[in-house]
């Protein structure tokens, strides 16, 4: 996933000693100890306290293994599933859900902690997946940055087929990027599988500038970033603002929610898993509420429990949006492919 950078940052400021890959502090296991393989995106970060805690009350110390973003990590679930390469996988996304489960890479169990709220985002009856935390990919923008060209803040996609935001936009290749391919969805589900290509048609016309990944949209051309491009409107995250907040407490940038498109990431117990049992009890853990309480702040999502509390700066800049956007993962699934090959001749070339 390409929050990393966003993951990253909050290992730096937010949590002394966490790991986005698994690193010594979360790897180690002690004699007798048992080892439980998770199977992660790059982006999985967790608090090592709370890790460190799961393994007091259990004795089960959680190994993280990343491999990837969403697409490549179920890639490799598909292609190691007659001798999985750990015991249970984290961050399967909503838009590659049905491909894994069609390809049975997950096992039947459906945790105790299911009906705290990851019943909400269910696929497959809730038996073999289960929702871990929510994102959604929308529209951003530069609040002074737009100001100070004498435009209004967008409100709906169609805004921004209008001339007078013409080359503010800058979007992330779909066929490269996360939420580059959930903002693509985002248009299908809007203007539907005939009317999504004018859309566009029309975007590039006005200037729409394309690159291969959320950190060089957000961090390079996008103004209201750190990096303080030329662009003030990007796809990005709903959360997104709430770590841009100035010193008067006030969000620099904020989320369009009228251009948000859901993904859920999901986890499961592998099929032929070394350490099944285990790993059960690891999946209830990353439903607990201990752990979803540590969610937004670590991966920048927001937690799939209800009831848990967020973040101040979450509150303020960055609430759930109240609908959005989402196809059917099987859809996806089936079209995925054939609409990125034509969102490329369409926008490319």
């Amino acid at each position: 996933m390409l929050r990393r950078v966003l993951v990253a940052s909050a290992c730096l400021s937010l949590v002394a000693g966490c790991s986005l890959s698994g690193g010594s502090g979360s790897s180690a296991s002690g004699g007798g100890d048992h080892v439980v393989t998770l199977v992660t995106h790059d982006s999985f970060v967790a608090k090592q306290e709370t890790l460190d805690a799961f393994k007091t009350a259990t004795g089960i110390t959680v190994k993280p293994l990343a491999s990837g973003d969403a697409g490549a990590l179920t890639n490799k679930l598909v292609l190691t599933k007659s001798n999985p390469i750990g015991d249970i996988a984290f961050g399967v996304d909503s838009t590659f859900a049905s491909r894994a489960l069609a390809e049975g890479v997950f096992a039947e169990y459906k945790s105790p902690e299911a009906d705290k709220g990851a019943q909400r985002y269910q696929v497959d009856g809730g038996t073999r997946l289960h929702a871990v935390d929510v994102g959604d990919v929308c529209l951003n923008v530069d609040v002074a940055g737009l100001a100070a060209k004498g435009v209004p803040e967008p409100k709906t996609y169609d805004d921004l087929v209008d001339p007078k935001y013409k080359d503010m936009l800058v979007v992330e290749d779909p066929a490269t990027s996360s939420p580059g391919l959930a903002f693509l969805l985002g248009t299908i589900g809007k203007y539907g599988p005939t009317g999504w290509g004018e859309y566009w048609t029309k975007l590039k016309a006005n200037g729409v500038k394309v690159v291969s990944g959320w950190e060089e949209a957000y961090n390079q051309d996008f103004s209201g970033s750190a990096g303080k491009g030329p662009r003030p409107v990007v796809v990005s995250y709903a959360s997104s603002p709430s770590a841009e907040i100035g010193d008067d407490g006030v969000p620099r940038t904020k989320a369009v929610l009228d251009t948000c498109y859901r993904q859920v990431e999901y986890a499961g117990v592998l099929t032929g898993a070394k350490n099944a049992e285990d790993a059960k009890k690891v999946l209830d853990f990353l439903l607990s509420e201990q752990f979803q309480a540590d969610v937004p702040e670590q991966m920048y999502v927001y937690p799939s429990r209800e009831g848990v509390k967020l973040p101040e700066a979450w509150t303020k800049a960055a609430p759930l949006p109240a609908s959005s956007q989402a196809l059917p993962a099987d859809q996806v699934s089936a079209n995925r492919e054939q609409w990125v090959q034509q969102w490329r001749a369409l926008v490319v070339g």
